[in-house]
């Protein structure tokens, strides 16, 4: 089963979370897809940010896709933005990738259940 990290800021991550489910409380920008892409979860979770110009608080979604990476964001309206806690707890998916869909994510999903079902597989996974 892979190792939940629940980080306030994805510069949290490092080499030994390769594989693990990310939550972190960062916005889904650039500059924290290239911290996912260091570390490279199984699952990276972000907060939209309300999404902003040109998609900027989502451009972590496909930044790690086309690095073969699955990654989402939750609502800035249903988690606070720095806090993974909050992330975890009170998120509602709002964006993904295809990988991430893939996995089994889905928008309007609540974080929580998101992480549990992933662990729940990943159990059945020999």
């Amino acid at each position: 089963m892979p190792k939940l990290r629940v980080v306030d800021s994805i510069t949290e991550l490092g080499a030994g979370d390769e594989g693990c489910l990310a939550v972190s409380g960062s916005h889904g920008g650039l500059s924290s897809a290239r911290y996912a892409l260091a570390a490279r979860p199984l699952l990276s979770v972000f907060n939209d940010a309300g999404v902003g110009k040109e998609q900027a608080g989502i451009a972590a979604l496909d930044f790690l896709q086309a690095r073969d990476l699955a990654a989402c964001t939750v609502s800035h309206l249903s988690a606070r933005i720095g806090e993974a806690q909050s992330t975890l707890d009170d998120g509602i998916v709002s964006h993904l990738n295809a990988l991430a869909l893939a996995q089994g994510v889905r928008v309007n999903e609540r974080c929580h259940q998101a992480i549990d079902t992933l662990q729940s597989l990943q159990r059945k996974t020999p």
